[in-house]
């Protein structure tokens, strides 16, 4: 973490005005897998999250079903102890497919559309408790964080997601065999770029490379709530 002058100026020219309720988007988390015969209808709502501005949509790929036929080549391990940390704080005993998280708090099952879009108004109606800017340049992002109104409580994850904005499948094999697929945002991988004190604009960097797109959540450890995210400019 960086917290020099030039740190603080960055974050300074980052935030401007205070912001108003429900400016940062709303982030859902998809767990779904090639091999899950009632994923398809969950992963088709997300190419229609994935295209709107105030919705930032993630597609998890779990490797749990990799034993009835197919081996998801999205999959990665970490994806499948991310729902069940989320499964473990919400005192769930079982994970399943397709799950989606909002703003790491809300479960909504499969691919109910309408559920899922009560919770995104309710979650966008709420007042921002942190500004994040995340910028790239040379090679490297930039973060920039604040509370806008008054300290975050508990301990708090700077996290970079990289992902893929579009991913094709053929699937060959399992419950999904001869079928082709589209799908949005796949994640490919995760970075702590550090903790948070919750109390003051503070900075973050790291190395920026490749084509994967990127976005910064400011989340509660657990995995808990998800108070901030922005997509990498």
């Amino acid at each position: 973490m960086i917290r020099s002058l030039s740190a603080l100026l960055f974050a300074a020219l980052a935030f401007g005005p205070s912001a108003q309720a429900g400016e940062d988007p709303v982030v859902v988390e998809l767990f779904t897998s090639q091999g899950c015969s009632s994923c398809p209808p969950a992963d088709a709502l997300m190419r229609s999250l994935a295209a709107r501005e105030e919705v930032i949509g993630l597609a998890l790929h779990v490797d749990y079903w990799d034993y009835i036929g197919w081996k998801d080549h999205f999959a990665l391990p970490g994806h499948t102890d991310r729902q069940q940390g989320y499964a473990r704080v919400a005192g769930r005993s079982m994970i399943y497919t397709p799950q989606m998280i909002v703003a790491g708090r809300e479960d909504v099952r499969g691919a109910d559309a309408a559920a899922l879009e009560k919770v995104i108004a309710a979650h966008r109606a709420a007042p921002d408790p942190v500004r994040v800017r995340a910028r790239v340049a040379e090679g490297r992002v930039s973060v920039a964080v604040e509370p806008l109104e008054r300290a975050v409580e508990g301990s708090v994850e700077v996290i970079l997601v990289r992902y893929a904005p579009l991913r094709h499948s053929s699937i060959k094999r399992g419950e999904n065999a001869g079928r082709s697929f589209d799908y949005a945002n796949v994640v490919e991988s995760w970075e702590t770029l550090g903790m948070w004190d919750g109390r003051s604009a503070a900075s973050f960097e790291a190395a920026y490379a490749g084509e994967a797109s990127g976005v910064v959540l400011i989340q509660h450890t657990g995995p808990g709530a998800i108070i901030a995210a922005a997509r990498v400019e």
